[in-house]
């Protein structure tokens, strides 16, 4: 009989009062992810809602990428077909590497 783990407390708390739907949540908790860093509880809020430019600067490794990837998550509507985003990297490095977190996330 396989259990799944249920998701910590301070995950949903922190991350769903951001706004993050439970399929992320999901996503966060299985990546590891105990609470939003100080980018993500800036960037994350903001970002959910409309018509907002953002720039935000922090040091590598904060969680920049899953900052502005958990909002597009969930703006996204995956029934569609049509392009809904485009993320535009300056290095292929980078490319591949917002790739593969989006991978994870979604």
């Amino acid at each position: 009989m396989n259990v799944i783990p249920t998701m910590t407390q301070e995950l949903m708390t922190n991350f769903a009062a951001l706004g993050i739907q439970d399929s992320s949540l999901k996503a966060l908790d299985k990546l590891g992810f105990e609470k939003p860093t100080s980018i993500q509880e800036r960037a994350i809020p903001l970002l959910m809602e409309k018509g907002h430019d953002f720039v935000g600067q922090a040091q590598t490794g904060t969680g920049k990428t899953a900052a502005f990837l958990l909002p597009l998550l969930e703006k996204i509507d995956f029934e569609s077909n049509k392009m809904q985003a485009l993320i535009i990297a300056p290095t292929r490095e980078l490319a591949l590497q917002v790739g593969r977190e989006l991978e994870k996330l979604a």
